[in-house]
């Protein structure tokens, strides 16, 4: 089964429906995927037995099989692209979510989320593949921030929306309904999207590890890797998992309060997508070296989270939807990268930071639910907010660090870039 080629000057309108749309189903899914945990992590741990390092080791198995995944996806995406490669991957992760529901042990839901990790792992780098194939360089910022307000919008239905659905029915039903759902977008992808020919498709495979080698040997890409790595797994690691938590041990929240805070911090993180599109896009467009923004954005996303830390206002979700509104960013480095290198490493590219980005989210996240197990558990059940200061505050320090590094490399404000562009 394959799609027709696209005229070679198709309308926007065409573009938002025969490419974004389509796209933006499956990292709406992958979005969604990540975040179920946050929600149905009570149910988890009654049904499965689980502790927070148990909580933490199976949420990460999915951050752990999407970051193994990111090079070779770099290479497939480079050759065969977006169209073909997602629609593919998308199975995968029909297939986790169908193993997930018929789990009954910590080994197979943590295989089960491995999967569905994997099947995901294209998600937003095969759509980001598509963006710099179908759209003008110069709306780049503004149309992946757009994009990813669509896995906001799987980010909110796996909160409160999630919560509803379980007095529907449980946690395995709903899995099984992801499964079907997975299957549809993936047939979707496969038969909407038209071809685009892709430049270095033919290349040998010398020649694309080649490429990624040019990747890694780059002075930009280190300099901007540590803040996206560590700014990316506080966000993932935190609004995935251990918000939630957070929210019922700190914040004093049952679990419906728990439910709508985060989704206020779902919705505030889908507005704060676009928002930082249209303010990155506005900046570049009046001069304004895009590493600026960055910076700008990066520094306020840690000033909402030490209110978290410090608990300067638990039990509001203002602290939060700052959270939320400020997380994507480190995102802009995404652009910025692909915008240094030619269009034909642009999946290496991005899927290069990408691994490193989600092995942080991986290690992000498992390692702060074995540090909080370094705890007593608090008298009431639950965690100590003294463990939730400590483990928060850690990866705070981490992002200050690479923040000041960042900020001091030499010559990264200048036009966003330390040299001229790497062509």
């Amino acid at each position: 089964m394959t799609a027709t080629a696209a005229s070679p000057n198709p309308t926007v309108a065409r573009l938002l429906l025969v490419v974004f749309m389509p796209f933006a189903g499956g990292y709406f899914l992958s979005y969604l995927f990540r975040s179920t945990n946050a929600v149905i992590a009570p149910q988890l741990i009654a049904e499965i037995g689980l502790d927070a390092g148990d909580l933490g080791l199976l949420t990460s198995t999915y951050f752990l099989a999407f970051a193994g995944f990111q090079l070779p996806l770099g290479l497939l995406l480079d050759r065969y692209g977006p169209r073909r490669v997602q629609s593919v991957l998308l199975l995968s992760a029909a297939f986790g979510a169908g193993l997930f529901a018929i789990g009954d042990s910590l080994t197979t839901l943590a295989l089960a989320r491995g999967f569905i990790g994997l099947g995901v792992a294209g998600g937003l780098m095969a759509s980001f593949k598509a963006i710099t194939l179908w759209f003008p360089k110069e709306r780049w910022p503004l149309i992946n921030g757009c994009f990813m307000a669509i896995g906001g919008l799987g980010a909110v239905a796996a909160t409160r929306p999630l919560e509803m659905a379980l007095h529907v029915t449980d946690w395995r039903g709903v899995f099984l309904g992801l499964a079907v759902i997975t299957v549809a977008v993936a047939l979707t992808i496969r038969v909407a999207v038209p071809e685009r020919p892709i430049q270095g498709a033919g290349d040998t495979l010398r020649q694309q590890f080649a490429g990624l080698k040019r990747v890694f040997a780059n002075h930009l890409f280190w300099r901007v890797a540590p803040l996206t790595i560590t700014t990316m797994a506080a966000n993932l690691a935190i609004q995935g998992l251990w918000a939630g938590p957070w929210l019922r041990d700190v914040g004093g929240m049952g679990v419906q309060g728990a439910a709508d805070t985060l989704l206020w911090l779902a919705a505030a993180m889908t507005v704060g997508f676009v928002l930082t599109g249209i303010i990155a896009d506005w900046a570049t467009r009046c001069g304004i070296p895009l590493a600026r923004v960055i910076v700008a954005f990066t520094a306020l996303f840690m000033a909402s989270q030490a209110t978290i830390v410090f608990e300067l206002a638990p039990t509001s979700a203002v602290p939060w939807i700052a959270f939320g509104l400020l997380a994507n960013g480190a995102a802009l480095v995404y652009p910025l990268l692909n915008g240094h290198f030619p269009l034909a490493l642009s999946g290496r590219v991005s899927t290069g930071l990408n691994t490193l980005a989600f092995f942080g989210a991986f290690a992000g996240q498992y390692l702060m639910g074995a540090a909080i197990d370094l705890w007593e558990p608090a008298a009431g059940g639950g965690y100590r907010s003294d463990a939730y200061q400590a483990v928060f505050g850690g990866i705070l320090a981490l992002q200050i660090l690479s923040l000041l590094w960042y900020a001091i490399a030499k010559g990264v404000e200048r036009r966003g870039v330390p040299e001229g562009p790497d062509r």
